[in-house]
């Protein structure tokens, strides 16, 4: 899986919101989110999460963890 880091353009430039070293030359995809379509993203992510968070399955795993 890739990883998605936060990102603003300033002065033309494409700044990350948060420190990471990416090596010289690697090659990105970037997706452009407009402002206005902001809470549709992070809601459609919301939903994937629960998914993959909120799973009868996963229960067995919550039994391991009591003492």
């Amino acid at each position: 899986m890739y990883p998605t880091l936060p990102a603003e353009i300033r002065k033309g430039r494409i700044n990350l919101l948060e420190k990471t070293k990416i090596p010289e030359g690697t090659r990105l995809l970037v997706t452009i989110i407009p402002e206005d379509e902001k809470k549709v993203w992070l809601n459609a992510s919301q939903t994937s999460l629960k998914k993959v968070w909120d799973n009868q399955d996963d229960d067995v795993y919550e039994k391991l963890l009591v003492k």
